[in-house]
């Protein structure tokens, strides 16, 4: 019998990133647990484990197998951490209020006199709601489907100035959903979303485009993990460690894409960043190829650009999706606005902006002359000054191209 082991206990946890921040913030086994709810019984009777967190849809389930609640979980009342004593007791905490209260110190930390509003009715929903209260908001109103408060009287609510998202949607796999459209709220301060896969759902790159202050629920997951791991080992809460793991779990999943015009020396660069960061390089002109059978050239040439893009623009949003990967784009990527949001949601976007004049033709059938060059340059360089994060001169050569990105990625991410 191992009982030194901890975990996460859940229905689906494929997608979960507790082992690799629980690695980073302690040294000690860490497990995923993924069993359907008929087997609780067993795996609590077996008891093969020293502590546990407890995931969707079990913090209500695992109450009846607590032997002592702690007046967090109590409040709350859920379980997302349970701990064992040397007797065999378990003990049921919360580590969600804490890892909420603590993305709220570091974002928005008056939220005196707020009118709130909480989306969903779940178990996160009421740990919010408290937290939101003792923040010190006025009011504290949660929108669910069919209650009294619901999507389809929002205009109750214009006068909200704070919103949390506690609800799946718009959560990996089921990306660029929205649980509703910020535009009726004019008095937004901020806005948090729970969910943190993708890094920016449809929800908060709204807010990005409004300039509307937004979090996502990593810093909340890393601290609540922070606190259980706390509870585990009986050691104090590092924040400095919170703030560090949350900085480079950002860091090692965003996606670092590059735009500009063809020729602009986008994969050769990709390639280089792919070979410093150690990870996978993907070209959606490539990924174009394979999924055809034909290139980009061939395809417009053939089928017309419309024809293309309408391709690419799957490619874009299946691409888009996976986090921790270097990503270059064909050159007319920012023409069609519908591939910005897909690019955004888990990436860092550079423009390698580099001069028509020095920009090949051979073989490029919508640059296929240096006056087209030119006129094309023109035409998109708004575009990409409206995608891009960044812009990267690419005036000489190719190292000191990549050096300039380089410095640009370590003082940004």
């Amino acid at each position: 019998m191992n009982t030194t082991v901890y975990g996460l206990l859940g229905e689906k946890l494929s997608h979960s990133r507790s082992p690799q921040i629980h690695a980073l913030l302690a040294d000690y086994e860490y497990r995923l647990f993924p069993m359907p709810r008929e087997e609780l019984d067993s795996f609590f009777a077996a008891g093969e484990f020293a502590g546990l967190n407890v995931t969707i849809p079990y913090k209500e389930t695992v109450l009846p197998y607590c032997s002592k609640l702690s007046d967090t979980a109590k409040r709350m009342g859920c379980v997302n951490t349970i701990t064992k004593t040397s007797d065999g007791l378990l003990i049921g905490d919360n580590s969600d209020y804490y890892g909420f209260c603590y993305t709220l110190s570091h974002y928005f930390p008056d939220l005196s006199g707020k009118k709130a509003l909480v989306l969903g009715s779940g178990g996160a929903s009421k740990t919010v709601r408290i937290a939101l209260a003792d923040a010190g908001c006025r009011e504290v109103i949660i929108i669910s489907r069919t209650g009294e408060n619901n999507y389809d009287n929002l205009s109750l609510h214009a006068d909200a100035e704070f919103i949390v998202n506690t609800t799946p949607v718009g959560m990996y796999p089921n990306n660029g959903k929205a649980p509703l459209s910020l535009k009726q709220f004019p008095k937004l301060i901020g806005v948090v979303d729970l969910i943190y896969n993708p890094t920016r759902t449809a929800f908060l790159l709204e807010a990005r485009e409004r300039n509307i202050p937004y979090a996502n629920g990593l810093m909340m997951l890393v601290a609540q993990a922070a606190l259980s791991s706390s509870l585990f080992t009986g050691l104090p809460v590092d924040e400095k460690k919170i703030d560090d793991v949350t900085a480079r779990i950002h860091a090692d999943e965003t996606n670092l894409i590059l735009i500009g015009m063809p020729g602009c020396g986008k994969s050769t660069l990709g390639k280089l960043l792919a070979e410093q960061f150690h990870r996978e390089f993907l070209d959606t002109d490539e990924l174009i190829t394979a999924k055809t059978g034909r290139t980009p050239a061939q395809i417009i040439t053939e089928d017309g650009e419309a024809a293309f893009r309408t391709i690419e623009s799957a490619v874009i949003a299946e691409t888009g999706a996976l986090t921790g990967k270097v990503i270059s784009t064909g050159g007319g990527v920012i023409t069609r606005e519908e591939n910005y949001a897909p690019l955004a949601q888990n990436g860092a976007l550079f423009f390698i902006n580099r001069s028509p004049s020095l920009l090949p033709t051979e073989g490029r059938p919508l640059s296929r002359d240096t006056a087209a060059v030119q006129l094309l340059y023109e035409q998109r360089l708004p575009l990409y000054r409206r995608f891009c994060d960044f812009e990267i001169p690419a005036l000489d050569t190719v190292e000191s191209t990549f050096a300039r990105l380089m410095d640009k990625i370590k003082n940004s991410l």
